[in-house]
């Protein structure tokens, strides 16, 4: 049935809220743990019981932190890595040119900074070298190194680690591996093929940050000064949130310590950024994923490849400032080109009209912004989009995937029979290498390969709704407890609450695409709803004649700082009249 009985909102979806068993869940764990229902209904949908629910409030490193070494080549890569920083080895970091490689290689470049230690880092130019170790780089890099150290990428390439001659070669990686491994000296990688997928919801800074948690045991034991792992807590955050990784296990904890080490303001770089970013206030996962990261990926998609490692890294606040700058400036460049690429993008989309996937391929289209397309046009299909720019008769794209869709191992398999030049990535999203001539029967078995996981998804797109909330019921005190019970992203959605029979008081539009009302339910105080991107759907227009019209809002709760005042407000995902 119908949540409020409503079948067909403004953008045409089904409101479902909590079952009767999920809502007896949530009621008894209401009462056993002394909860708000709000909270509780949070913690049922996470299956908590109530002897775990002070636990998952308050997720604690040192509980959920993974032994290091059940990963495979974490005793020969935490060795090697000691072995080169205490010798004083030449050291190199090859990275990939995204939030989570500049996150690995600034966390790397942190602890040998503080063993008194430098290193060379290595971004490839996306256009130029493409993603990952290639040959001449790694060639290059062998002959002035003692180590090279791949992180965020490396898992599937062979023939550039095996150029590496006369030098040892460590990966410390995420992304689906191969039936065989690179000849390195270390892959550690929870997803390799012969790992039990226990952990492979980390990202690469994950990784890295336990391949440093090794290392600290074995400098103890050799009674050497450990760097402070804990100070380095707010790259890893940044990396799990912008990566999209599962908010689960020990990334809860990753997120919520990195949050509070962030909220100290003393990384220099990371500071730049915010305040470039105006982020005025303590840092949520929202600003992790949607102010720093972008602007952290903007060089590696338009602009420089390395800056986001860099400014990360710096430890010069005059400098740290400047390649902010630049990177904000990077950033409005890569939102001018993607809105462009979009718009065809999607017209493809519709015009192919799809069940099983979205795709769309264009000459000329900039490599750097055809992932963060894929993400749009994945939101505005609900499907798994493919996006890809040709150049040269070879086509360069990015996809994205929906929750229950292993996009990657997909798009490996692609390759293996032979209709990509190369492909890989992780289930969320993944990228790709193909002939021209090849992109249309590649989406085709692309489609079939999806089918089956796609035929277990809802055929409608419902609206979850994770129960009512009364207006008088949002305050900055609820929207704490239930931040409590986040953090929220990929695999952990934040809570979406209904506000029934609600009356508009405004509705008006913020610059060309976004939506701004105000409305209020009797005898409470008025509230405020932003919805982004709202005039590119149906839910903007719908509700930007509403003044003095009743409608069910739905949304999640959000807390806005500027000029050092708090407000809450509701960004709107969805509405329907009464």
């Amino acid at each position: 049935m119908a949540f409020l009985g409503i079948d067909s909102s403004l953008t045409g979806r089904r409101w479902i809220g909590p079952d009767a068993a999920l809502e007896r869940r949530a009621e008894g764990l209401a009462q056993q743990a002394a909860l708000p229902l709000p909270v509780a209904r949070v913690l049922a949908e996470r299956a908590v019981e109530p002897a775990e629910a002070a636990g998952f409030l308050t997720p604690r490193l040192r509980d959920l932190l993974p032994d290091p070494l059940l990963l495979r080549d974490m005793g020969a890569a935490a060795e090697r890595l000691v072995q080169a920083a205490v010798a004083g080895q030449r050291i190199a970091i090859f990275a990939d040119y995204d939030v989570d490689g500049g996150s690995s290689a600034a966390l790397l470049i942190d602890w040998l900074h503080q063993m008194g230690r430098q290193a060379t880092l290595y971004i490839p130019d996306r256009i130029d070298e493409g993603y990952g170790p290639n040959v001449p780089a790694m060639e290059a890099l062998a002959q002035g190194h003692d180590l090279i150290v791949c992180v965020d990428c490396g898992t599937l390439s062979h023939d550039a680690l095996a150029a590496a001659q006369g030098c040892d070669v460590v990966v410390l990686d995420h992304h689906l591996g191969g039936e065989t491994l690179p000849p390195a000296l270390a892959v550690v990688n929870p997803n390799r093929a012969d790992e039990d997928g226990s952990l492979g919801h980390l990202c690469a800074a994950g990784v890295v940050f336990l391949t440093l948690v090794q290392a600290g045991r074995l400098l103890r034991a050799r009674g050497l000064p450990e760097p402070d792992l804990m100070a380095m807590m707010d790259l890893v955050a940044l990396a799990t949130v912008a990566d999209v990784a599962p908010l689960v296990g020990v990334n809860r904890a990753f997120v919520r310590q990195g949050l509070a080490v962030m909220a100290r303001r003393q990384r220099i770089g990371l500071v730049a950024l915010s305040d470039v970013a105006r982020l005025d206030g303590p840092p949520a996962a929202f600003h992790l994923g949607f102010l720093l990261g972008p602007r952290i990926n903007a060089g590696g998609r338009v602009g420089r490849a390395d800056l986001g490692a860099l400014c990360l890294s710096c430890r010069d606040p005059h400098q740290a400032a400047d390649l902010a700058r630049q990177l904000d400036d990077l950033n409005r460049d890569r939102r001018a080109i993607e809105a462009a690429v979009r718009l065809e993008a999607l017209a493809q989309v519709e015009a192919r009209g799809s069940a099983q996937l979205s795709w769309a391929a264009g000459a000329g289209w900039h490599p750097g912004v055809v992932g963060i397309v894929a993400a749009r046009v994945k939101e505005a299909t609900d499907l798994p989009s493919v996006v890809i720019g040709v150049e040269g008769g070879i086509g360069k794209g990015s996809a994205r995937s929906v929750p229950g869709v292993d996009l990657g191992r997909a798009i490996q398999r692609l390759a293996r029979e032979g209709l990509l030049l190369k492909g890989g990535g992780h289930e969320m999203a993944a990228g790709l290498t193909v002939e021209e001539a090849k992109i249309a029967p590649a989406m085709e078995r692309l489609a079939e390969l999806i089918g089956r996981d796609l035929a277990g998804r809802s055929a409608t797109r419902d609206l979850r709704i994770s129960g009512l909330l009364e207006g008088s019921g949002a305050t900055p005190q609820m929207y704490r407890m239930l931040e409590d019970a986040g953090p929220y992203g990929q695999a952990a959605p934040a809570p979406r609450f209904a506000f029934a029979d609600q009356l508009i008081d405004s509705a008006a539009t913020m610059g060309d695409r976004h939506l701004r009302l105000s409305f209020r339910s009797p005898g409470a105080p008025a509230l405020e709803a932003v919805a982004w991107g709202a005039m590119d759907g149906p839910l903007g227009p719908g509700l930007i004649g509403a003044k003095g019209r009743r409608f069910h809002l739905a949304g999640k709760l959000e807390l806005s700082t500027w000029g050092g005042r708090e407000r809450l407000r509701l960004r709107l995902d969805d509405a329907a009249a009464v």
